[in-house]
């Protein structure tokens, strides 16, 4: 028995990074082509609602500045404000606690990631 269980090792061990390689052979052939073409079609049209500039109310302004930004831009840079700052609970990092900047946007002294955009929502027009 224990020469059929090194065979099997042995055999197992040989066809993994067979299986790897024509993975990768077949991702680098089919995936990175196909893909390219439609994602300049996309850029090139018309921004959706997520990419549309947005003002920012004074409130968000303190925190993001006042320039138009998308509402993925304005989500990224308060997740760098919130870093930046140490504004995670440290126990449960889903929780922001609120600095006086934040505070006048939420409305509130703590909020969830889950609940944030609701609150940005309301400083964008």
């Amino acid at each position: 028995m224990a020469k059929t269980t090194e065979a099997k090792g042995a055999g197992a061990k040989g066809k993994a990074p067979a299986k790897s390689a024509a993975k990768a052979k077949g991702a680098a052939a089919s995936g990175s082509g196909a893909k390219a073409p439609a994602r300049k079609a996309a850029a090139g049209g018309k921004p959706n609602a997520l990419q549309q500039p947005l003002q920012p109310s004074k409130e968000l302004a303190a925190v993001v500045g006042a320039e138009k930004l998308s509402r993925g831009e304005v989500v990224k840079k308060v997740w760098a404000y919130i870093h930046a700052n140490n504004l995670q609970n440290p126990e449960n990092k889903r929780e922001i606690i609120a600095d006086d900047k934040l505070r006048q946007v939420f409305g509130r002294d703590r909020a969830t990631m889950f609940e944030m955009n609701k609150y940005l929502s309301q400083h964008l027009a």
